[in-house]
């Protein structure tokens, strides 16, 4: 029986790729039991943590941090102002400046919050708890992880699902954070909006987009230039997580889209 999947064949780079809902994995193909670097996907297993943090206390959404009046939350939803090297270009809540500066602050915020090295506390609030067992952290929290598609697949199950996170903080988290800010996609040029959640991609209404035409406007998650993506459709209850052996480039634009619309036509309810 063929699969969407069977498409990663064809494609110039290798690469591993894997469906789930929050029960289970429905399909996966590829070398999935192989470390790869994820680059910015990083940031979701960040902003899980972040998230973890805020639950327990030991962090404030609204206290201050980075440039001034920006808070944690502006951080999170690249709003702080910041530019990816972190230079304060703009007032926090104008514009949506994306920032791996800004997320290696919150790695700061997490440390002085719990008083443990950030390492230690996103293994301790996330990838033990989630069994991911392979995957390994090192440097920034904008980029520093690395694991195999298995274990991508168990974060994507916990954010189909939460369960390290009230329902009510992961709802804020997945939904559009500083309404209608423009500003650039990585990759795919200026939105007008460019939404976002608490760390969390939201498609919207976004054109170009690395997911497909057939994703909800609710859709979630992050892509990096190492050539790996997350997203999670909430409207169907289904998330696709891929990771490769070459950077994200023009193979990665003409092949992602129509591996969404596939995933989603197959197993979509």
């Amino acid at each position: 029986m063929s699969s969407p999947l069977d498409a990663l064949a064809g494609w110039p780079v290798a690469a591993a790729a894997a469906v789930t809902t929050p029960d289970q994995t429905l399909d996966e193909a590829g070398p999935v039991e192989k470390p790869w670097p994820w680059a910015s996907v990083t940031k979701l297993l960040t902003a899980l943590a972040v998230l973890v943090a805020v639950e327990e206390g030991t962090v404030d959404l609204d206290a201050p941090a980075g440039p001034p009046g920006a808070t944690v939350r502006h951080l999170l939803a690249h709003a702080s102002g910041l530019n990816p090297d972190g230079a304060a270009i703009t007032g926090p809540g104008r514009r949506r400046i994306y920032s791996n500066a800004g997320f290696d602050l919150l790695g700061s915020v997490v440390e002085e919050g719990t008083a443990m090295p950030f390492a230690e506390y996103l293994r301790a609030a996330t990838v033990e708890p989630l069994g991911m067992a392979s995957t390994t952290f090192a440097g920034s929290p904008a980029s520093g992880a690395a694991g195999p598609v298995r274990d991508l697949g168990r974060l994507a199950r916990e954010l189909l699902r939460p369960t390290l996170v009230s329902e009510q903080l992961f709802a804020e988290a997945t939904a559009v954070s500083f309404p209608g800010l423009d500003g650039v996609l990585p990759g795919y040029g200026i939105q007008r909006p460019n939404d976002w959640g608490l760390g969390f991609e939201v498609r919207g209404t976004k054109r170009p987009h690395w997911t497909g035409g057939a994703n909800s406007p609710s859709t979630f998650g992050h892509f990096g230039r190492a050539g790996s993506f997350l997203w999670v459709d909430p409207s169907i209850g289904l998330a696709v997580v891929e990771l490769a052996a070459e950077p994200w480039g023009p193979w990665a634009v003409e092949a992602w889209p129509p591996l969404s619309d596939a995933v989603i036509a197959a197993y979509a309810p």
